[in-house]
């Protein structure tokens, strides 16, 4: 699949012109970094079962969550970022958008080098003590699944939950009200690699719209939002960001 030029010199034009560029992303800007989306055919879901993700399974059964973690999920950490990640974090750095924020656990826009990242769905790298709250690494938790099965807190003794937002946890305070306060604000609001089938971080879009915002569509396959688009470009990311990163440095 190509990219129109005119896709993403219009692109990079209207980013020019705005105040306030918020860009929401999901799993298909990592699908180049090897991680696999969740719904696709090869997806997450082929391999593991989407209950893993539900947090009545994990206090249920948190020696089955962490046998399947320590292969599935906290192996996302050890992968790099593509194009997209690079070319959000070179618009970031130019000006040209004011935030990132991700439905992806990886951290890869961090490790692309984005400052302002919102995660709206936790960290695969963060744990912390379901009692005393005390904060642990991936080493330490990775280390108490290989000795005990089940990593617990060694202030309290309780049980170590990852920072990560199963279904039927809340999303965080802090995410949702910077999330909906850049809504709010933003002029131009961009969804990249996201079917926009989960809410509330799909109901972000919806809402940017509804207050006045240009929304872009810019993904490989259709979404549940695009007849709410002002600009759907149909595309493959990997090279619509290099066609970006060409004329940034050009």
């Amino acid at each position: 699949m190509t990219t129109s030029k005119n896709d993403f010199e219009m692109f990079i034009e209207r980013l020019q012109k705005a105040s306030s560029a918020v860009v929401l992303t999901g799993a298909g800007v990592s699908t180049d970094s090897g991680i696999p989306d969740f719904r696709g055919p090869s997806g997450l879901y082929s391999k593991i079962s989407q209950r893993t993700f539900e947090i009545d399974f994990f206090y249920d059964s948190p020696d089955e969550y962490y046998k399947i973690a320590i292969q599935h999920i906290h192996t996302l950490a050890d992968k790099e970022p593509n194009a997209t990640h690079q070319m959000l974090a070179q618009l970031e750095s130019l000006g040209l958008i004011k935030s990132i924020i991700t439905q992806n656990i990886d951290g890869l826009h961090q490790k692309a080098g984005s400052k302002n990242v919102i995660e709206f769905h936790g960290d695969v790298t963060q744990f912390y003590c379901t009692r005393c709250e005390k904060e642990f690494d991936r080493e330490f938790v990775d280390q108490q699944i290989e000795d005990k099965s089940i990593p617990s807190c060694d202030t309290c003794n309780s049980l170590i939950r990852p920072g990560i937002v199963f279904f039927g946890d809340p999303i965080p305070m802090e995410a949702m009200y910077d999330a909906q306060l850049l809504t709010q604000t933003a002029d131009v609001f961009i969804t990249m690699g996201s079917s926009l089938a989960v809410n509330p971080a799909a109901g972000l879009a919806a809402a940017a719209r509804n207050t006045g915002a240009d929304l872009y569509i810019i993904n490989r396959g259709a979404t549940q939002l695009d007849d709410l688009a002002d600009v759907r470009i149909e595309t493959d990311l990997k090279t619509f960001s290099e066609d970006i990163l060409r004329t940034l440095s050009a």
